[in-house]
């Protein structure tokens, strides 16, 4: 037994050095890993190129009501209660094409 006024010199075995330090580099690695999912989601949430552009208005036939609407490049198509599917231009809203379904 030592003096209380010095302070005992413990060494630390081989394998349990080996195991802090594993311990330690491991959580660095998670810990930036994290940090690059984050910095990954941020960019790419806040990307506006692949956000659908809509037209400022968008008029539909007579009688026609919109049960369904789905994005493309450069055109939309909304489904109608009256199982029709209309194409418009996504820039101009303008119909292109009109597809009754049978």
């Amino acid at each position: 037994m030592t003096h209380p006024s010095e302070p005992e010199n413990i060494t630390e075995p081989a394998q349990l050095r080996f195991l802090r330090r594993l311990v330690t580099t491991l959580t660095v690695i998670m810990v930036g890993g994290v940090l690059v999912v984050i910095a990954l989601l941020v960019i790419r949430l806040s990307d506006d190129t692949s956000a659908p552009r809509l037209p400022a208005d968008i008029t539909l036939p007579d009688g026609a009501t919109a049960r369904a609407v789905t994005f493309g490049t450069g055109w939309l198509a909304v489904v109608t209660t009256d199982d029709q599917i209309l194409i418009l231009d996504s820039e101009t809203g303008a119909l292109r094409q009109s597809i009754q379904i049978d």
